[in-house]
């Protein structure tokens, strides 16, 4: 299952390819899936039509041949549509030419909303142990001052 940026980077790379497969009026055959597995192979983003005779409509056909070559839907724009399955081939080929390797998709586990409540929290709770502080150190300040009071009337 493809993420949305990993859709949208697929659809903007599907801009430029050529229209590679057709699906005619005969709809999804045994040739079209075979046609589609071997593009998928080789190139890992096919873009195909829907030509005007086909009596399904370019969401169905898209949808019969990821079923078929367990590749993943892109985007269907009018008869057009993009479909994409990895493919060991193609990673092999950019490996050997120092193409850019298949990275992982980062899984970010920080949380930018938590992580701001966290810091207003500790900010918080960092000003009012100075105020209990402080107010502890009056107390104290006010206790001695009477325990001096206290015992300059005992002793007049």
């Amino acid at each position: 299952m493809l993420t949305s940026k990993q859709r949208a980077e697929l659809r903007a790379q599907a801009n430029t390819i050529d229209t590679t497969l057709m699906v005619g009026k005969s709809g999804v055959t045994d040739a079209v899936i075979a046609e589609a597995e071997n593009l998928l192979t080789a190139r890992e983003l096919v873009k195909g039509k829907v030509l005007e005779g086909a009596l399904l409509s370019p969401r169905e056909v898209s949808d019969a041949l990821c079923e078929a070559t367990g590749a993943d839907g892109v985007a269907v724009i009018g008869t057009k549509f993009v479909i994409y399955r990895f493919s060991e081939k193609c990673q092999e080929e950019r490996n050997q030419t120092g193409r850019a390797k298949r990275k992982a998709t980062p899984v970010s586990k920080a949380d930018p909303v938590g992580k701001g409540i966290r810091a207003r929290r500790a900010a918080q709770k960092k000003v009012r142990e100075q105020r209990n502080q402080y107010f502890r150190q009056m107390a104290i300040d006010k206790a001695i001052e009477r325990e001096r009071e206290k015992q300059l009337r005992g002793e007049d």
